[in-house]
């Protein structure tokens, strides 16, 4: 009879075979209410599974990220049978779970509309009010058939056809509604208590622009109302803070459709890229790394010996002249490896750190563009370290402390580390594989922080450690990366005389912090709302004249704050003073300016903020000071 280990070690023991329901009855009925799920020797399955020998078992609860899962998958098949109750013309297809959600791909030729929501939604509520028990149950490939087609679903016939002869084919039956399904699900559905339908779109069948298209509903599901809530003012906020909105209000960039995907920066825009691309290299510069330039341009030959041809070919932006095909770089490391293979390299130029702010081009489909968050132009902050394999643990917790101290400086501190591991596509050996992980693993557990696994993930080139940022939202953000690479050092000739005259091949440390320059600037203004600090706000400082008679005093006080490296400028429109306010707290300005007859009397301003306190009145003098104080980052940019 069964012997059950849990998570803590403890172990229970059956006289007869049991359901994961009845164990955790066992351990208590606060968790037998609660009990979503279990892991039984590695294998997630659902609380009516049937335990007749021993095992190692956890159960899943609406605490664990699986359990939120369950909940989320089971919210697909209440809306898939909400909508069948609705529509019975309608017919299911997919329905799986996404982030913070799930969708349902239906076949149904008079389409949804966002005004159809509501009815589902009170739909989907009277059927978690009738707490359906949802049931598990087996047919063999005939029979199953046999179901679906019965029922006139003929895409479920198509995935049946393709579900590997020796797996299982297993549904879910609540009520009136079945569904091919692989599960987990709930164990009824009234612990489906906390979901809302989000928008309706398009979907292809099974993602093939040449088969039907599909009408698929998107929805959002979680554990309780107030997680529920949580999420949608979080949305809310977002959209507040979209990046795309504010960066017309502050008039910082556009896009424009003759060139998709490609940044139009204005002024202040770009100051904010300037201040950033300074900040970036006066750190690096202090951290012995030697800034590069590299062309746009490179001819076919270079990326076919990188591998880069055969993995991103389709990815690629590409010209011909005079019978050579060239592409624009989608990344830097192939050329960054020819600065290196100029001249003879020993060990003793080791480590040898290449920077360069490298514009790249990729062509992202149309479909995937989204602001600064996903462009066909853009520039990394990049950079390759050639070192030796002894040199490998140094580079990288140097390399931690820098990424950490600068996240740190742009208002970032909640820093999340993911190791991510051999694709199954990919170059060179298993031994240098090896070799890669165990330096990127030893790295990480150096650092003292907590990291996680990511199997498979890695480039097709070597692991790699990825750095994401959680913004003011907590939504996550990977920017940095730093990725170990036995193979395109040998793919591409390069070398250096070892101590012992012998000639090795150096390793190369691909290693960005920000990323694509456009993407962070877009994270910074959501996560600051565009309020940047300081520092790196494009005007820090706008005089503000009551009249033209105080305009030349302004405009002198404009040039003392330039002087100073204050991005100061004068607004001497013929305006009133509360539309000028107004007008620059929209653009986000830190600090408003204001002057009138006193002011100019005494040679003072009058400061407010855009946040709207009003500061006082300042001496010229007493203002810079003041203002230097926020300017953190002057000793380096």
């Amino acid at each position: 009879m069964p012997a059950i280990t849990l998570p803590d070690g403890s172990v229970r023991e059956f006289d007869q075979p049991v359901r994961v329901a009845d164990v955790a009855a066992a351990i208590g009925p606060g968790l037998a209410k609660a009990a979503l799920g279990g892991i039984a020797n590695g294998k997630q399955v659902d609380i009516s599974y049937l335990i007749d020998d021993d095992i190692e078992l956890s159960i899943i609860t609406a605490k664990d990220q699986k359990g939120l899962e369950i909940i989320r998958h089971s919210t697909a098949h209440l809306m898939a049978q909400a909508v069948k109750q609705l529509y019975p013309d309608a017919q299911v297809t997919i329905g799986p779970v996404v982030e913070n959600g799930f969708y349902y791909d239906f076949a149904y030729p008079p389409g949804f509309s966002e005004d159809d929501f509501g009815k589902i939604e009170q739909r989907m509520s009277e059927l978690v009010k009738q707490d359906i028990p949802v049931e598990r149950f087996v047919l063999n490939r005939e029979q199953a058939k046999d179901l679906v087609t019965q029922r006139g679903e003929s895409y479920k016939v198509e995935l049946i056809d393709d579900i590997p002869e020796d797996e299982e084919i297993s549904f879910y039956r609540q009520d009136d509604f079945t569904d091919l399904c692989r599960g987990t699900h709930v164990p009824s559905t009234g612990h489906l208590k906390a979901f809302k339908l989000m928008k309706v779109a398009g979907a292809y069948w099974r993602g093939d622009a040449d088969n039907e298209m599909l009408q698929r509903i998107y929805g959002t599901a979680w554990a309780s109302k107030k997680d529920l809530d949580a999420y949608l003012f979080q949305l809310e906020e977002a959209e507040k803070r979209d990046h795309r909105k504010l960066g017309k209000a502050m008039d910082l960039f556009h896009f424009q459709e003759q060139a998709p995907g490609m940044v139009f920066w204005h002024e202040k825009g770009w100051t904010i890229n300037r201040v950033i691309r300074n900040y970036i290299r006066a750190r690096l510069e202090k951290t012995g790394y030697k800034e590069i330039n590299t062309p746009q341009l490179v001819d076919r030959s270079l990326w076919e010996q990188s591998g880069h041809w055969d993995k991103f070919g389709d990815d690629m932006f590409t010209s011909s002249s005079e019978n050579r095909d060239y592409a624009i770089k989608p990344m830097n490391c192939p050329c960054h490896v020819q600065v290196f293979n100029q001249g003879l390299k020993s060990y003793r130029d080791l480590p040898l750190r290449l920077a360069e702010f490298g514009s790249c081009h990729r062509n992202e489909p149309s479909g995937t563009l989204h602001g600064l968050m996903r462009v066909r132009g853009f520039v990394q902050d990049d950079a390759h370290i050639f070192c030796t394999e002894d040199q490998i643990q140094d580079e990288v917790s140097d390399f931690n402390d820098l990424l950490y101290s600068i996240y740190k400086d742009f208002g970032f501190e909640n820093i999340e580390l993911a190791l991510s591991t051999r694709p199954e596509k990919r170059v060179g050996g298993d031994q240098a594989w090896d070799q890669a992980e165990s330096a990127l693993e030893a790295a990480l557990n150096k650092t003292g922080h907590p990291w996680t696994l990511n199997p498979g993930e890695g480039a097709f080139y070597g692991p790699k450690i990825e750095y994401s940022l959680r913004d003011s939202l907590g939504r996550v953000w990977q920017c940095g990366t730093m990725q170990v690479d036995f193979q395109l050092p040998d793919r591409l000739e390069a070398s250096y005389i070892a101590e012992d005259g012998s000639k090795q091949i150096p390793v190369m440390l691909h290693r960005a912090i920000l990323g694509s320059m456009e993407r962070f600037i877009g994270i910074l203004i959501e996560h600051y709302a565009g309020k940047l600090p300081t520092w790196l706000a494009p005007t820090q400082a706008v005089l503000l004249t009551i009249t033209g008679k105080h305009d030349e005093y302004a405009q002198k006080l404009e040039k003392i704050l330039k002087n100073q490296h204050i991005r100061a400028e004068s607004d001497l429109r013929n305006e009133k003073i509360g539309f000028k306010i107004r007008e620059h707290t929209l653009a986000r300005v830190p600090y408003l300016l204001v002057i009138g007859d006193k002011e100019m009397e005494n040679n003072t301003v009058s400061v407010r903020t855009r946040d709207g306190e009003d500061k006082g009145v300042f001496a010229i003098d007493t203002l810079i000071t003041e203002l230097k104080k926020e300017m953190i980052f002057s000793n380096v940019i």
